[in-house]
């Protein structure tokens, strides 16, 4: 063996994983668990090394532990959720993958990595709690407003010809009961789309739910879809899912393709049997629930790279809309800048009347990789150090005055201007650029752009470049 890779060396990196890792021997004695365990369950190393499992987590059988089934059985166990109560009588639930050590083809011990769900689980039950009395039964009688989605076609801005076809078929698609598909970069506005949808269908008075699939662990999610029967694991409770609650309205996946592929499989069944099955439950229950999914990505790329099966992706997509990137309507620029404008006159108490002619060239040239986020954005960011009531350059973030000066923007305003005087107009802003990053110093310049002090300071005197 390397003598880097020795046992001792292995156990030293262990230490600074921030996941629990923890190891058994044959007759489940602990042998080692970092740092990250020991915080994890509330024990020193000290009281839990040399010591039985059991005895560390009191709450824990043979049968329940998964490090002691996998002493048991010899084969790995990946990604269980486990609860259990450690031995300061803390309940703790983590996400386990347990794997058999052997030697010679005998199981001589077992290797756990651990991760802690515990708050995660809490947070996301609360919410399941929280929304199921929102919709079931607390709000007043005469409130028929049950859903969340805020937003209609109304608050979607833009003129141009991408933003009204997408608002037509959008409307379209809200009176057919079919599942939809949403794809667009992040920032494009996909929610607004979908609330939209929501408020124009005939579920409008029904819940609107939504889920971000990527915000929540994987073994936590099937549970969170389609809810528990007391009993399924431990500690595990009666308690409905975000099917259930939405049942009658629409539910929002959001990054559809962070889903496990295991559990799209069973999202796949309820979109064709229209019922679920809760986790651990042997009948199932009828649930009308139109879906909608979005992702930031191409679907069938997604397909490609074997984020999304391909059968779930042709159920989802009988229906499917593309939100167009801002830099593809920047027709629209304008429209949203005096929407934002108005949003935050109202929120900061300002009175700001615009931009000015310099900061429409800029958005107009700026290829906006956040999108409709991003001006939002940088409209509020603006606005809370402007002291003017228009919006100038110097107001706009530095990222965005340093990649128009670079991109020369002046050229693109100056189009009478020769090859050489264009030429000329970039080395300047260069120039400038090169003594602003050094705070003025013309030698420090001189060497960011590669030449002699003399010749910077020639081409300072040229230009007029104090």
């Amino acid at each position: 063996m390397n003598k880097i890779f020795t046992p001792q060396n292995l156990l030293s990196i262990l230490d600074y994983v921030k996941e629990g890792v923890q190891i058994i021997d044959h007759r489940g004695t602990i042998v080692y668990c970092n740092p990250a365990t020991a915080q994890l369950d509330n024990v020193s190393r000290v009281e839990a090394e040399g010591r039985s499992i059991l005895e560390i987590y009191p709450s824990l059988t043979e049968e329940t532990s998964t490090l002691l089934q996998v002493i048991e059985t010899g084969e790995p166990i990946f990604d269980v959720q486990q609860t259990f109560v450690n031995y300061l009588g803390h309940k703790i639930i983590t996400t386990n993958s347990s794997i058999p050590l052997k030697e010679k083809g005998k199981v001589i011990g077992a290797l756990e990595i651990s991760q802690d769900i515990t708050q995660v689980k809490a947070l996301s039950e609360k919410l399941v709690d929280l929304q199921r009395k929102l919709y079931r039964g607390e709000k007043h009688e005469s409130d028929e407003s049950k859903g969340t989605a805020k937003y209609t076609f109304v608050d979607i801005i833009g003129r141009s010809r991408e933003i009204q076809r997408l608002k037509t078929r959008a409307l379209k698609a809200a009176n057919t009961p079919s599942s939809i598909m949403i794809y667009g970069s992040t920032g494009t506005g996909k929610e607004l789309i979908v609330q939209s949808i929501h408020n124009a269908s005939d579920r409008r008075n029904q819940p609107f739910i939504a889920q971000n699939c990527a915000a929540i662990p994987a073994t936590l999610l099937e549970s969170i879809l389609f809810g528990t029967v007391k009993g399924s694991f431990t500690d595990a409770e009666d308690r409905s899912g975000l099917f259930e609650l939405a049942n009658g309205g629409t539910l929002f996946l959001d990054e559809i393709n962070s889903m496990p592929i295991e559990l799209q499989a069973k999202l796949l069944r309820v979109l064709e049997e229209h019922s679920i099955r809760r986790v651990g439950d042997i009948r199932t229950r009828p649930v009308d629930v139109r879906i909608i999914a979005a992702m930031n990505m191409d679907p069938l790329q997604a397909v490609d790279q074997h984020h999304l099966r391909s059968d779930l992706f042709y159920r989802l997509s009988v229906v499917s809309l593309r939100v167009p990137d801002l830099r593809e309507r920047k027709e629209d620029i304008p429209y949203l800048v005096a929407f934002f404008i108005k949003k935050f006159n109202k929120r900061l108490q300002k009175k700001v009347q615009g931009i000015s002619k310099e900061v429409i060239e800029i958005f107009n040239a700026h290829q906006w990789p956040g999108n409709v986020r991003e001006l939002e954005h940088i409209i509020e960011g603006a606005m809370n150090i402007l002291e003017d009531d228009l919006i100038h350059e110097e107001d706009l973030p530095y990222y965005i005055q340093d990649r128009m000066r670079l991109r020369g923007i002046q050229e693109g305003m100056e189009d009478h201007l020769s090859l050489r005087e264009r030429l000329q107009s970039v080395e300047k802003q260069l120039i400038e650029k090169a003594l602003g990053d050094t705070n003025k110093n013309v030698s420090k310049a001189a060497k960011q752009l590669a030449i002699p002090r003399q010749t910077l300071q020639y081409k300072m005197e040229k230009f007029k470049i104090k």
